[in-house]
C-alpha cells in the first residue's frame, strides 16, 4: 500500500476501519484464488512440470469440471476473509500512525543522520516496518488460512473454536519467521513506494498523488516488498500449512529445502505474485481511498 500523510479531518477513525474492511472484503473475492495458488506452488516439493501441474493447483478436483475446479480455489475463504480484513484495516492505519509517532519524536535523529529528504523516506519505510512486525497479532488468522488452502487434511473435521482450544500457542508457530519476513519486506514496501512518489514522480504531498501515480507507486513498493521477503515466505508457508502436530523448526525446513530443491525453490511462487502485484494494489489502494472519505459523511 503507498504510505499516506495522516488522515483528513472529515476522515474518522470509524471511516477508516469501514472504509479499509470493505476494501479488503472486495480484494479478498477478486484475488484470492491467486493467492491460493501461489501458495500451492510454494508448498510443492516436486518438481513442477506440465503433467503434474493440474493436480498441484486443483488436488483432489484435478479433474472436475472447470467450474467445480474454480470454486475450489477458495478454499479457506472464512479464515481468508478474517485474515484479510484485519490485515487491510491494521496496516492502513498502523502505518500512518508509527510515521506520526517517528516524526513528532525522532524526526531530528532520522534528518541527521540521512538529510531531510532521504530521512522522510527513512521515516516511512521505518514505520512500515514497525507495522509489519506488528502484523504477527493475526499469525493465527493466517496460519488457519494457509491450512485451508494447501492442507485442509489437518482439520479433520474439527472447527474453528474446537483447534483454537487444543493448539493454543501453536497456531503462533513460524511467528519468529513471520516477523522476519515483515520487517523487510513492509520496510520495502512503504520505502520503495514512498520513493518512487518523492524521487520518481516528484510528489511532495502524497495526498495529492494521482491515481497513475498512485499505480506506479504502488507496484514499485509491492513488487520490491514481494521479491524481498519472498525466501522468508516460502519457509514461514511451509511451516505453517505442515499438520499440527510436526514440529519441524525452520531451520529443518531451510536445510531440507536447499539440500532436495535447490536455493531457487526459495523462490516458489514469486511469478504469479509479482503478475497480479500491479492490479491488486491498484484496486485495493483505489477502493479504500474513495471508500473513506465516502463513510466520513456519515459517520
Amino acid at each position: 500500500m503507498s504510505p499516506t500523510s495522516g488522515v483528513h479531518g472529515k476522515d474518522s477513525g470509524t471511516a477508516r476501519v469501514l472504509g479499509s474492511g470493505a476494501s479488503g472484503i472486495a480484494e479478498l473475492l477478486v484475488f484470492h484464488p491467486v493467492d491460493t495458488i501461489a501458495k500451492r506452488l510454494m508448498s510443492n516439493k516436486n518438481k513442477l512440470t506440465a503433467g503434474n501441474l493440474n493436480e498441484v493447483l486443483f488436488r483432489d478436483f484435478a479433474s472436475a469440471p472447470i467450474q467445480r475446479k474454480a470454486l475450489s480455489l477458495f478454499p479457506g475463504l472464512g479464515y481468508a476473509a478474517g485474515y484479510k480484513v484485519a490485515q487491510r484495516i491494521y496496516k492502513f492505519s498502523g502505518q500512518p500512525y508509527c510515521n506520526d509517532y517517528l516524526s513528532s519524536h525522532h524526526k531530528s535523529s532520522f534528518t541527521n543522520t540521512f538529510g531531510e529528504r532521504q530521512g522522510k523516506l527513512m521515516m516511512q519505510a521505518t514505520a512500515g516496518s514497525l507495522t509489519g512486525i506488528g502484523e504477527v497479532i493475526l499469525l493465527p488468522l493466517d496460519v488457519l488460512k494457509i491450512k485451508r488452502q494447501v492442507n485442509p487434511e489437518a482439520f479433520r473435521g474439527r472447527g474453528v473454536f474446537r483447534i483454537v482450544s487444543e493448539e493454543g500457542f501453536n497456531l503462533y508457530r513460524g511467528w519468529g519467521w513471520t516477523m522476519a519476513r515483515n520487517a523487510p519486506g513492509s520496510f520495502a514496501l512503504f520505502g520503495a513506494s514512498a520513493w518512487t512518489k518523492d524521487v520518481v514522480l516528484g510528489i511532495e504531498d502524497y495526498r495529492k498523488a494521482t491515481w497513475t501515480q498512485n499505480f506506479i507507486a504502488s507496484v514499485a513498493g509491492a513488487v520490491a516488498s514481494i521479491t524481498v521477503a519472498a525466501p522468508l515466505d516460502t519457509i514461514k508457508t511451509r511451516i505453517q500449512n505442515a499438520n499440527f502436530e510436526n514440529k519441524t523448526s525452520g531451520f529443518t525446513v531451510f536445510k531440507d529445502l536447499i539440500k532436495n530443491e535447490g536455493p531457487l525453490a526459495l523462490f516458489k511462487g514469486l511469478t504469479p505474485k509479482i503478475l497480479v502485484v500491479g492490479p491488486k494494489l491498484v484496486f485495493s489502494y483505489t477502493l479504500a481511498q474513495s471508500l473513506i472519505p465516502w463513510f466520513g459523511k456519515y459517520v
